[in-house]
């Protein structure tokens, strides 16, 4: 399993407990990893998820809310509303991540800790935000040009290496 994929999974674990625990947040997270080897990119990622989704989590259910066709967000099940949040988190948040990724990681994930019908709700709400949210050439905009640079500079070394040769021969 991925490091990304460990971190989407604990930060489902905190955001649970969080739906029965008013706890301090900061002392929830203490709690959750006093006992959990989870020390680096895993912990500082699934924190990162958790602590913004917790200040956000009014407009990401607003997200979740609108495009989810006749369930309201108070009515989804813990778990599924919780892998919605992560998810609709991430597309916000993460534009260097493909939409495609995160939708399917938030199904992965959907189909280990939900039930069989879980991961085709996951999708579909998920599919419907992502329309929502815009097209992924204006997600990137912050990106724009560097795919480009990166390709160019990739040509470089390859040309370095092989010494102009192409690499088949």
């Amino acid at each position: 399993m991925g490091k990304r994929r460990a971190a989407r999974e604990s930060a489902l674990q905190i955001l649970f407990e969080l739906e029965f625990n008013d706890a301090d947040l900061d002392s929830l997270v203490a709690r959750y990893w006093k006992n959990r080897r989870g020390a680096g990119p895993i912990k500082e990622y699934a924190d990162w998820l958790v602590r913004g989704i917790v200040s956000r989590k009014k407009e990401l259910d607003e997200l979740i809310q609108g495009s989810s066709k006749h369930w309201r967000i108070s009515r989804m099940p813990f778990v599924d509303r919780n892998i919605l949040r992560i998810a609709v988190f991430e597309l916000l948040e993460e534009k260097p991540l493909a939409p495609a990724v995160v939708i399917n990681e938030a199904i992965e994930i959907a189909k280990r800790y939900s039930s069989g019908q879980a991961a085709d709700f996951v999708n579909g709400v998920l599919d419907a935000v992502r329309k929502k949210i815009g097209p992924l050439e204006s997600r990137q905009e912050s990106l724009k040009g560097k795919p480009h640079e990166r390709t160019k500079q990739n040509s470089k070394k390859r040309v370095a290496r092989t010494g102009g040769r192409n690499e088949k021969e």
